[in-house]
């Protein structure tokens, strides 16, 4: 019986260790993705974690500071994967999982001191607006921000929705759910609201660096994302990070 115990424990110390797949997540959009100060937490790193250690592989999630660098550096292949809305530029690095993570609709968010007129994209010209670096919302919305010279770029939402609240900027386009939850928290955010009118509506996917070798078992990833909305784990996850997010405000804590 020794020697089965000692063979065990050989065989256990030879297995190869499980490949390391580097996540980038740019934590500011609860419940999707937000920081409790130690972690990154969300619906986002939960369904990467269970799809890709499911598979086998060791996730390691990193920040590297604003959105714009994480699709930077997934399409160059730095790391392996990120969670995204799927647009033709993207297309060019990224290989997109079929099965969506979540739908999400994005607004108009504007401040009620200063109404913003909507009906069509043409609208926002006469206004000033403000995006995070990277940001996509739609073929058509990204067509009208590139021939219109009326958006500001910051790297933080917080930043983005203070110069709102302080009458910088006219409007902001976000996803309505998480704009909705940042603002609750914000001084002055109570006369921030959003369009019932969408920009657009789009739907966030996994997506993996065509320089990754996750892309030969992208279809095994999307079985993976088919079996936890079948199951309702998508649903239910997104509604605990929800509720663990505003249990953090209400401790006080800082995001």
């Amino acid at each position: 019986m020794r020697w089965l115990l000692f063979l065990a424990l050989l065989c256990a110390g030879l297995a190869p260790a499980a490949e390391r797949i580097r996540y980038c997540d740019y934590p500011v959009y609860p419940p999707v993705s937000w920081s409790d100060g130690q972690e990154v937490r969300g619906l986002a790193p939960q369904v990467v974690k269970a799809v890709l250690g499911g598979l086998g592989y060791d996730v390691q999630v990193v920040n590297l500071g604003n959105w714009k660098r994480c699709l930077l550096d997934a399409a160059a292949g730095r790391v392996d994967v990120v969670l995204a809305y799927r647009t033709e530029q993207r297309d060019q690095g990224l290989l997109f999982a079929n099965t969506p993570v979540l739908r999400e609709e994005v607004a108009l968010f504007y401040n009620r001191r200063k109404p913003v007129r909507f009906e069509r994209l043409d609208d926002l010209a006469q206004y000033r607006g403000g995006l995070l670096f990277g940001e996509s919302y739609g073929a058509d919305f990204d067509r009208f921000v590139a021939s219109h010279d009326t958006i500001e770029y910051v790297s933080d939402s917080t930043q983005n929705f203070g110069k709102l609240i302080r009458q910088r900027i006219d409007f902001i386009p976000y996803e309505r759910r998480t704009g909705r939850l940042l603002v609750e928290r914000l001084p002055g955010g109570a006369n921030i609201v959003d369009t019932p009118r969408p920009i657009t509506v789009d739907y966030l996917r996994l997506a993996v660096s065509r320089h990754s070798s996750l892309v030969r078992r992208l279809p095994e990833i999307d079985t993976a994302l088919q079996h936890l909305a079948a199951d309702g784990s998508l649903a239910r996850w997104l509604d605990e990070s929800e509720r663990d997010y505003r249990a953090m405000l209400a401790r006080g804590a800082t995001p």
